[in-house]
């Protein structure tokens, strides 16, 4: 059985790692609303920019290479990932998800390559020898564009390039503070935007049609990682927030049955205390 003082230093102990990880699950609140915040705001930019290329591509005669499906000879993978752990099924949900795809569609590491975004991710796919063509770590907790933008032109220059025949993305969709789901969308070429526009707008277009898609589709591919970098910041820190939550209310349960453990170890000691003393007195006698 263990000792008073061993009980006392779990107690101690576990009551230091609940103050740390009540502190973490406030910081993660905190950035999580302002995460929350940043993708809503991204959402009218998005949804201008699809609007206007469902427009052209739609109701006019333009055509372009990242609109038309080809045969498929290498896929690309962009996989979003945070940098640390503690966010519970955040990264393994996603990084399953790749496993799972790769291992349905691909007998060669020749048929597809990954553009990793994050360090679990990029660390995940460098140990198993998976093939990757790209990475960017160590993205600020609100990331700008100009921190992806890079990235986010090289991988569609490579679609571009015919270095990939199709992008497809992995990554976590914010739907609430308590709820995160793994999505998987085809980014290029661009499928999802058939049919016309909610607004029914027309619109005049100088220069041609087909000069303004040359512009205007790198940078809605572009905009739509950014778009999915936003909403999967906004998971992670939702999903640390409830990892650590879950942390601290799991301290709170171990700290009640170790000062049990504790008191009732106590009550025992001052009762075998008070035994000898009546049993020496006793003698005494």
């Amino acid at each position: 059985m263990a000792s008073l003082r061993d009980i006392k230093q779990r107690i101690d102990s576990t009551a230091n790692t609940k103050h740390i990880t009540k502190a973490m699950q406030m910081v993660s609140a905190s950035k999580m609303n302002k995460a929350e915040l940043n993708a809503h705001q991204f959402v009218p930019y998005s949804e201008k920019i699809q609007e206007v290329v469902t427009q052209i591509s739609s109701h006019t005669n333009a055509d372009h290479p990242m609109l038309v499906k080809r045969d498929i000879k290498k896929t690309g993978y962009l996989i979003i990932t945070a940098d640390r752990g503690l966010a519970g099924a955040y990264n393994s949900s996603i990084l399953r998800a790749l496993s799972q795809t790769i291992q349905a569609r691909h007998k060669s590491p020749d048929e597809y390559t990954i553009i990793a975004i994050g360090r679990m991710g990029y660390d995940f796919c460098r140990k198993r020898d998976l093939p990757i063509a790209k990475s960017i770590l160590g993205l600020p907790d609100q990331p700008n564009f100009s921190d992806v933008k890079k990235l986010a032109a090289e991988s569609v220059q490579m679609f571009a390039n015919e270095e990939i025949d199709e992008l497809i993305m992995f990554y976590n969709h914010y739907v609430s503070a308590i709820s995160q789901e793994v999505t998987k969308k085809t980014l290029l070429p661009i499928t999802d935007v058939e049919g016309s526009t909610a607004s029914g707008s027309q619109y005049e277009y100088e220069p041609s049609e087909e000069e303004i898609l040359e512009v205007i589709l790198p940078q809605y591919a572009e905009s739509m990682i950014y778009g999915a970098l936003l909403d999967a910041k906004a998971s992670e820190h939702a999903a640390r927030m409830t990892a650590m939550q879950s942390a601290t209310d799991n301290a709170d349960e171990l700290i009640d049955d170790l000062t049990l453990s504790y008191n009732r170890a106590r009550q025992a000691g001052i009762t075998q205390e008070i035994t000898e003393i009546i049993g020496g007195v006793a003698a005494l006698e």
